[in-house]
C-alpha cells in the first residue's frame, strides 16, 4: 500500500511538472507575464505576512534553541553527529543558496547602490553604498535561513528523533488526521506540492547558473558566445558530472565536492581582500555588520503603506517567498545531514554561520566593487545593472590574474551547480520514495534528467524569461506554504513537551521516584492537576520527616 502510494506521488509531481514546463516552453512570454502578475498580487497583499512570518520563525528558533528543549538530540540521545562541522556546513551552503551567493553577492550591492532601498535617498553615492551593504547583508542574512532551519528541524526531528519518513505529510499527521476520509488524499497532495515546489525552484536556479557561466565564459574566451549552443555544452557537462556524483552517493558525492566548494569560497574571498582594497574593504564589512544588526529588527518588518512598495515586494518579500517556496527540499537535506545534533548545535549551525558567511561575502566582494566604483573604476555599477550574469567577472579584471581567477570563479560556480542539481534530485527521490534515507538511484538519475531537461527548455523557449515566469510560479506557492508551516510548527512544539515530559518521568522513575537534574512536578505536569501535584508534595515531604536525616536523606 506504501508502494503504490509512494508511485501516486512520483507520476503525479512528474506530470504537474511536464504539464507545467510545456505551457512555460509553448508560451514563454504569457506564461511568465501571468506568473509575474499572480507574484506582484501576492506579494503586494501579503507583503506583511510574509515579513511576520519569516520574522516570527527567527524568534521561535533561537527562543527553542536557548529553551529546555535545545539540548534534544535529532535522533537517539546518546547518538552523535553523523558529519564533521566542516563537512556539515559546507553541505549547507552547496544546498541553500551555494550559486544564489554568487549569483547576487556582488551585484546585489550594485544594484542597491544606484537604487536605494525604498528610495531613502540619492543613488550613486558613498552614503548609498553604505546603505546597500547593509540590506544585501540583511536579504542574505538570518532571516534567509530561518524558513530551511524550521522545516530541517521538524523533518529531521521526526526522521531521526521518531523514526518516521521524513515528509511533510508525515509531520502534518496529528492534523490531516481530523479530516477523515480526506486524510490520505491531503497526506499525498502535501508531498507532491513539495515535490513540485522544489523540482520548480532548483530548475530555475540551476538554469541561471548556467547563464551565468555562460556569461561568465564569453569574458574569458573570446571563442565562446552567449547562445543556447554552449548553454547545451555547460548543462551537458553539469549532468554527466551531476551523474558520477549521484553514482557515488552522499557520503562521497556532494560532501566532498562541498568541501571542495568551501576551500574555493573562502579562498577566492581571501585573494579579494588582499590583492584588492583591503582596508576600505575590511571597513566596509565592519560598518555593514554593524548597521545590519543595530538595524535588523527595523528592517524586519519595514513596509512602506504610505509609499511606493515596489522595492521591498522585488528584493525583501520575493527573498522571503522564495525561501519558503524552497523550504521543503533545503529543509529536508540540512535535516539528512544534521542527524546527532542537539536542536542547540542545530540552530546555531544553520541559522547563524551560514549567514555569516554569507555577509562575509558580501562584504568582500560587494565592499570591493563599491570602493572601486568609487574610487576610479567607474562603469562597473552601470554594467552591472546592464548584464548582471557578467558583473562577477568584470570585478576580477579590475585584479591581478584575472584570467585565472574567473577560471577558478567559473569552476566555484560549476560545482554549486552540480551539488545543487545532486542534493535536489536525492531529496525530491527521497520525497517520492516515502522518505527513504537511500532512495533508489534509478529515481536519483530520473529527476536529474528531469530537472535538466526543464533548464533546457526553458532557455531555448525564452531565455531567462521562461526562467523567471517558472521562477514566479514556485514563489507564488510559497503562500499556502506558509500555513503549513505553521501546523509543523504546532505539531513540533506539541512533540518537544511530549518527548521533555517522557524522559523526565524516566529519570524520575530511574531514581527511586526522587528528582535528579530537573523537577519531578514538570514531568507529572501534563498528567496531573494542581491538586495531584499539592498531594504528591505533601507525600514527598512526609516521607523524609518519617524517615530522618538518615541514609535516605542523603539521597536528596
Amino acid at each position: 500500500m506504501a508502494r503504490a502510494s509512494n508511485q501516486r506521488v512520483f507520476f503525479v509531481s512528474a506530470a504537474l511538472i511536464v504539464a507545467l514546463v510545456s505551457i512555460g516552453a509553448v508560451f514563454p512570454s504569457q506564461f511568465s507575464a501571468g506568473a509575474s502578475a499572480a507574484l506582484s498580487g501576492v506579494t503586494r497583499i501579503f507583503g506583511w505576512f510574509y515579513l511576520w512570518s519569516v520574522f516570527g520563525f527567527v524568534v521561535f528558533l533561537l527562543f527553542v534553541a536557548g529553551s529546555r528543549y535545545g539540548n534534544i538530540r535529532l535522533g537517539p540521545q546518546d547518538s552523535r553527529p553523523t558529519y564533521g562541522f566542516f563537512s556539515w556546513i559546507s553541505m549547507l551552503l552547496a544546498a541553500g543558496f551555494g550559486v544564489g551567493l554568487v549569483f547576487y553577492g556582488m551585484s546585489e550591492p550594485m544594484l542597491h547602490y544606484l537604487s536605494p532601498p525604498f528610495g531613502d535617498m540619492e543613488g550613486g553615492t558613498p552614503e548609498s553604498a553604505r546603505y546597500a551593504i547593509q540590506y544585501a547583508m540583511f536579504n542574505w542574512g538570518l532571516h534567509q535561513w530561518a524558513a530551511f532551519s524550521i522545516v530541517g528541524l521538524i523533518i529531521a526531528y521526526y526522521q531521526f528523533r521518531k523514526g518516521q519518513p521524513g515528509l511533510v505529510s508525515t509531520v502534518m499527521k496529528p492534523i490531516t488526521s481530523k479530516l477523515g476520509r480526506a486524510r490520505k488524499a491531503s497526506g499525498g497532495a502535501l508531498d507532491v506540492f513539495a515535490v513540485v515546489a522544489t523540482v520548480m525552484g532548483v530548475a530555475t536556479s540551476v538554469g541561471l547558473a548556467v547563464l551565468q557561466i555562460n556569461g561568465g565564459l564569453s569574458v574569458v574566451f573570446e571563442s565562446v558566445q552567449e547562445g543556447f549552443f554552449w548553454q547545451c555544452v555547460i548543462m551537458a557537462a553539469m549532468f554527466a558530472c551531476y551523474m558520477a556524483s549521484a553514482w557515488s552517493g552522499l557520503d562521497k558525492g556532494i560532501k566532498n565536492l562541498s568541501n571542495l566548494n568551501m576551500l574555493l569560497c573562502l579562498g577566492m574571498m581571501l585573494y579579494v581582500l588582499v590583492t584588492g582594497p583591503t582596508i576600505a574593504i575590511l571597513e566596509t564589512f565592519t560598518v555593514g555588520i554593524g548597521d545590519y544588526l543595530q538595524n535588523a529588527i527595523g528592517m524586519s518588518l519595514r513596509i512602506d503603506p504610505f509609499g511606493d512598495s515596489e522595492w521591498i515586494g522585488s528584493w525583501t518579500v520575493f527573498y522571503w517567498a522564495w525561501v519558503i517556496s524552497w523550504s521543503p527540499y533545503v529543509g529536508s537535506f540540512v535535516a539528512r545531514v544534521s542527524r546527532g545534533r542537539t536542536i542547540r548545535q542545530y540552530v546555531f549551525g544553520v541559522l547563524i554561520v551560514p549567514p555569516m558567511l554569507a555577509c562575509l561575502w558580501i562584504g568582500i566582494l560587494g565592499g570591493a566593487a563599491l570602493n572601486m566604483e568609487l574610487n576610479g573604476a567607474e562603469g562597473l555599477a552601470a554594467a552591472t545593472e546592464a548584464n548582471i550574469t557578467t558583473a562577477l567577472f568584470l570585478l576580477f579584471d579590475q585584479l591581478p590574474f584575472s584570467y585565472l581567477v574567473s577560471l577558478v570563479a567559473i569552476l566555484l560556480i560549476f560545482i554549486f551547480l552540480v551539488t545543487s542539481a545532486d542534493s535536489a534530485a536525492f531529496i525530491v527521490s527521497q520525497m517520492s520514495d516515502n522518505g527513504s534515507l537511500h532512495p533508489p538511484l534509478y529515481k536519483r538519475f530520473t529527476w536529474g534528467i528531469l530537472i535538466a531537461a526543464i533548464c533546457l527548455t526553458l532557455i531555448a523557449a525564452g531565455g531567462d524569461t521562461g526562467l523567471s515566469g517558472l521562477q514566479s510560479a514556485a514563489v507564488v506557492a510559497a503562500l499556502p506554504f506558509t500555513f503549513i508551516i505553521y501546523g509543523m510548527v504546532v505539531v513540533l512544539f506539541r512533540e518537544l513537551r511530549a518527548d521533555r515530559h517522557a524522559m523526565l518521568m524516566a529519570l524520575y522513575r530511574q531514581h527511586g521516584e526522587t528528582p535528579v537534574g530537573a523537577d519531578i512536578f514538570e514531568a507529572d505536569s501534563m498528567e496531573s492537576g494542581f491538586d495531584e501535584k499539592i498531594k504528591r508534595t505533601s507525600t514527598l515531604v512526609n516521607r523524609r520527616i518519617n524517615t530522618g536525616r538518615g541514609a535516605n536523606s542523603d539521597r536528596v
